[in-house]
């Protein structure tokens, strides 16, 4: 039963929560051990608030679930994590995160409170409601970076809230692109779809997309940027994430699997590389 409730956490999904070290990261103190024992705590504990949301999704999409084709597989919907148990669970994992956020900084704390209470409030309702849904999640990720800030006591930079803003739209937006095709497809899936079509979100990604990038670019020619990693050679990053964005569209529009995008995402053998080698060059640029 343990299995599944780690299982139901989506320990999967955990690697978004790398956003936590982000201003750590972008502020040149990789390297500075302390601060990253406060970043990697600070992420570890947004992975059990998070899981512990999803576990608590599990249980109120129980029957959902159970008629759709892969999702019917999860813990609770197959009866292997009973839901009292799994409800449980869910609340105790979030008030043991909460309680060492708190300690760890209030600042930290206050976010992942701010960010239990807002997923509690999409799961119930505000997910139903197109668009909101998006912008929902998107806040999430800025959430991730601020508590990471708030736990290392390091300034965040707007450049970086407002990419990582972008980026998450632009996920979320891949993630119904794929679930459209799945509801065109006669899969039973979320009831904010109705409001969605295949034009406007293919219309919304494209825009995104360009608007993600300008920010990017934008930012990396900036004084800011040029200060942060002391090389005026930080442009060079840009063609990969040129390539993550349209590797993710490409992503999006397979249809030899009912897996999520985001699924796919962490285990694209393309995509990860792409990431691994931005990430080393952003480490060269500052460190080198």
């Amino acid at each position: 039963m343990i299995i599944g409730i780690l299982k139901s956490m989506r320990p999967h999904q955990w690697v978004k929560n790398a956003f936590v070290l982000a201003p750590v990261v972008f502020a040149g103190s990789f390297d500075d051990a302390q601060q990253l024992a406060r970043a990697f705590a600070a992420a570890v504990l947004f992975s059990i608030v998070s899981g512990s949301v999803y576990l608590l999704n599990d249980v109120l999409d129980v029957e959902k679930d159970r008629a759709h084709p892969v999702k019917r597989h999860r813990p609770v919907a197959s009866g292997a994590v009973p839901i009292p148990v799994a409800r449980t669970a869910s609340a105790l994992l979030a008030l043991t995160a909460l309680a060492l956020g708190f300690w760890l900084a209030p600042l930290a704390g206050a976010c992942l409170t701010t960010y239990l209470a807002l997923n509690l409030a999409y799961s119930v309702r505000l997910k139903h409601v197109a668009w909101l849904d998006l912008a929902i999640i998107a806040t999430g990720f800025v959430i991730r970076v601020l508590t990471g800030g708030f736990a290392t006591h390091i300034h965040i930079s707007t450049w970086l809230l407002a990419c990582t803003f972008l980026l998450a739209i632009y996920l979320g937006l891949g993630k119904r692109r794929h679930e459209l095709r799945d509801e065109a497809a006669g899969t039973t899936t979320r009831a904010s779809l109705k409001q969605y079509t295949q034009a406007r979100v293919a219309s919304a990604m494209a825009f995104t997309a360009v608007a993600t990038i300008t920010a990017y670019s934008t930012y990396t020619f900036s004084h800011h940027a040029r200060l942060v990693f002391g090389t005026p050679w930080v442009p060079l990053t840009i063609p990969f994430i040129v390539f993550g964005i349209t590797r993710f569209y490409t992503l999006t529009g397979r249809t030899d699997t009912s897996a999520s995008p985001t699924d796919r995402m962490v285990t694209d053998p393309l995509f990860v590389t792409n990431i691994l080698l931005w990430g080393l060059l952003v480490l060269g640029l500052i460190y080198l």
